[in-house]
């Protein structure tokens, strides 16, 4: 879990697979299209900058351990309830092999 030495500290990395995973936050991260990446009304600003540069950061670190090897997956805030468990799983169990 966490390891520092990999670009972003997925928050799971499953070595022998050279895959690892990340559980975006749909607010912090900007999931595309989702209802709980609205951005607030107040100080657009500084919101505009800060995600803008996480929704960067992100796409910079996948890219980085793609291209040393590691298969990088995301799993988003909003999949991970009670009635999408199901869905989650069968989606990891084919991204996993």
């Amino acid at each position: 879990l966490h390891r520092t030495d990999l670009p972003g500290t997925p928050d799971i990395v499953l070595p022998g697979r050279r895959t690892v995973i990340f559980v975006h936050g749909c607010f912090w991260h900007q999931h595309a299209d989702c209802k709980n990446a609205a951005r607030p009304s107040s100080n657009c600003e500084y919101w505009d900058k800060k995600l803008n540069r996480n929704v960067v950061r992100d796409v910079e670190n996948i890219r980085q351990l793609r291209k040393s090897g590691w298969k990088a997956l995301v799993v988003w805030e909003c999949g991970i309830n009670n009635r999408n468990l199901e869905k989650l799983a069968n989606w990891l169990t084919k991204e996993l092999g």
